[in-house]
């Protein structure tokens, strides 16, 4: 209850809590991860400090959505490690979600630059074009 109500405004869809580790996983909806992270990842930061726990958040998809995706690891042949860890730092897994983030919400949240971003999104874009 305090993880949720320290991730607040988003809505919580379930958690996984280890206590041993003191970690936990959030999954959330696609549209509440950015409020769960907040602005330049200070809403989970703050969450984490708060609750003194390591906070994953996790995006739910549904059955068919998943089906469709790909994960970004799958693209280290033609995206740099630490640009796809970059993004799967706030939140985003699949190729799918970054292609249904915000371009700015890329750029601001995951410290990237302009010109990285849109070379991920053209390479993601181009794998579900073909």
């Amino acid at each position: 209850m305090f993880i949720q109500r320290a991730l607040s405004p988003a809505k919580v869809s379930s958690l996984t809590i280890d206590e041993e580790n003191k970690k936990a996983e959030v999954f959330l909806q696609p549209e509440e991860v950015s409020l769960a992270i907040g602005r330049s990842g200070m809403n989970i930061k703050l969450a984490s400090m708060l609750t003194g726990y390591t906070i994953d958040v996790f995006r739910e998809l549904d059955e068919q959505t998943a089906e469709e995706d790909i994960y970004l690891d799958e693209f280290s042949d033609e995206i740099d490690k630490w640009v796809i860890d970059a993004i799967k730092s706030i939140g985003l897994d699949t190729a799918r979600q970054v292609l249904n983030a915000p371009r700015e919400m890329l750029i601001e949240k995951a410290d990237l630059e302009e010109e990285t971003v849109d070379n991920v999104l053209n390479i993601l874009r181009a794998e579900f074009e073909s």
